[in-house]
């Protein structure tokens, strides 16, 4: 077998099922939060309200997007001051606020309100934890990708609560985590990471049952400044597991199942190795890019055809599998529920133009791997011409040069043109070639492209977040 455990610990690869107890109690809900409860757990004080005012709605940063019953956490930063945003908080339907001074609703004070949300978060899923299942998942590319083909899985067979797009920081676990009900059986944590000891502060405020590491790659390089602090960072997520939790590692990266040492206890492995427990076989491509295949265990085999685009979604869709038999899914449901999952916005998006083209939406980030994969993709898709708009790829630090000129002459070779956006951009434009168009801005290249295109043509958007390159999607759109 190529997983470890020990020997009183069920096969993570022998699903239990889905038994009655992992379905609903008939007390589902949000967990009620007293003001006077919140405050002894965070140390704080009520001011402007009493203390049995409950709280019975998810915690939020943006005062517009309040819920009836919820909490309004106030940060005050360099532009911008939340607190200010307490009475549009209380409009749309929050009772109470989180800050670090009173506002016009009941507030609980605190002096640091970073660390009281943590703290609150860890306390109301320790309230469930007898009941729940905590998944935390990592790597340098594909974690929101993964994240929901995951939650896909594991939606269809119980009550899940995950994370809702990227929100994987010190800010976002613990709003994932307050958005958990009484009748939530799984809890999907992205965790994302910029320096060493990120995801063990993360992991520290609940230990995940099932932690998913994809990938050591060179997202952040800038910041972490070598693979190897990466990979010691993605580690912490296996050193972080509860007790007996196991760990799910890909295959196909060195770097990963080298942290199998980091656990004692059972260890699955995903990917197209020989030796991966859910493995990848037979991976075709349609004529629109979107992969089928077969994801084998020793046991087990499953058709899955992804209604997603690009070969890298399979590797992707075999972690969400494995994690999802760790959690008592049976391969065949994983596969059925992959067949229908969809992902986030900005994640290889399709929207077809009005004039008959295609547009990939792939804005979201990148980095010099995820933007690879982008591009595989583009040139996987039948079309009549293939246009790579790329921009600029942030926190690659000394390497940042060289790898947008690799990235240009990578995609000179996928792609018929390479329009690049920005200063960021022009060192891609300098590696791409005679088939390069640098443009200054975003506008220009809307601008530029709108009268170009043609039926038939496929266009693949793909820069870091900083970038902003959803405006040249939407423009097109």
């Amino acid at each position: 077998m190529t997983y470890s455990e020990p020997a009183s610990a069920p096969s993570p690869l022998r699903p239990r099922g889905v038994t009655a107890a992992d379905r609903p109690p008939r007390d589902a809900g949000a967990v009620p939060l007293s003001l006077g409860e919140i405050a002894a757990v965070v140390g704080g004080t009520v001011a402007g309200g009493d203390s049995a005012v409950t709280v019975t709605a998810p915690a939020v940063l943006d005062g517009r997007r309040a819920e009836p019953g919820g909490l309004f956490v106030a940060l005050a930063g360099d532009r911008a001051d939340g607190h200010d945003y307490a009475g549009q908080a209380g409009r749309a339907g929050a009772v109470a606020v989180l800050g670090s001074r009173p506002t016009p609703l009941p507030t609980v004070v605190v002096e640091d309100v970073r660390a009281a949300l943590q703290a609150l978060a860890a306390h109301a899923v320790a309230r469930l934890r007898d009941r729940l299942t905590v998944v935390g998942l990592t790597g340098s590319q594909g974690k929101t990708s993964t994240k929901d083909l995951l939650t896909a899985v594991l939606a269809d067979a119980a009550p899940t609560t995950a994370t809702i797009g990227s929100l994987n920081n010190e800010l976002g676990v613990p709003l994932t985590m307050l958005r958990a009900e009484r009748g939530t059986r799984y809890l999907v944590l992205e965790m994302g990471a910029r320096r060493i000891g990120d995801i063990a502060a993360l992991t520290g405020l609940v230990a995940p049952d099932i932690g998913v590491v994809l990938n050591v790659g060179q997202a952040h390089l800038g910041e972490f400044g070598s693979r190897g602090a990466i990979a010691r960072t993605k580690g912490e997520m296996v050193a972080g597991l509860a007790p007996g939790g196991t760990a799910v590692l890909n295959a196909d990266d060195p770097r990963v199942t080298a942290m199998r040492a980091l656990t004692d206890g059972p260890v699955v492995t995903f990917g197209r190795a020989r030796h991966a427990d859910v493995r990848v076989r037979d991976l075709a491509l349609d004529r629109f890019g979107r992969p089928s295949f077969t994801l084998r265990t020793a046991d087990a085999s499953a058709h899955v055809a992804l209604p997603l685009i690009g070969a890298h979604q399979a590797l992707n869709a075999s972690a969400a599998a494995a994690a999802g038999l760790a959690a008592g899914v049976p391969l065949e449901a994983a596969a059925a529920a992959l067949g229908t999952a969809s992902l986030s916005r900005w994640r290889m998006e399709p929207h077809r133009l009005a004039g008959g083209a295609t547009l990939l939406d792939d804005s979201y980030n990148a980095n010099p791997d995820s933007a690879r994969a982008a591009l595989d993709a583009l040139a996987a898709i039948e079309g009549e011409r293939r246009i790579a708009v790329l921009g600029e790829m942030l926190e690659l630090g000394e390497r940042s040069a060289a790898e947008h000129r690799a990235l240009g002459a990578y995609a000179a070779a996928r792609a018929d043109l390479v329009v690049t956006v920005g200063p960021g951009g022009r060192p891609i434009a300098d590696g791409a070639g005679v088939r390069a168009v640098p443009l200054a801005d975003n506008a220009a290249a809307a601008d530029w492209l709108r009268p170009r295109l043609a039926p038939g043509d496929v266009i693949l958007v793909k820069a870091s977040r900083g970038a902003r390159l959803d405006e040249v999607a939407a423009a097109l759109t």
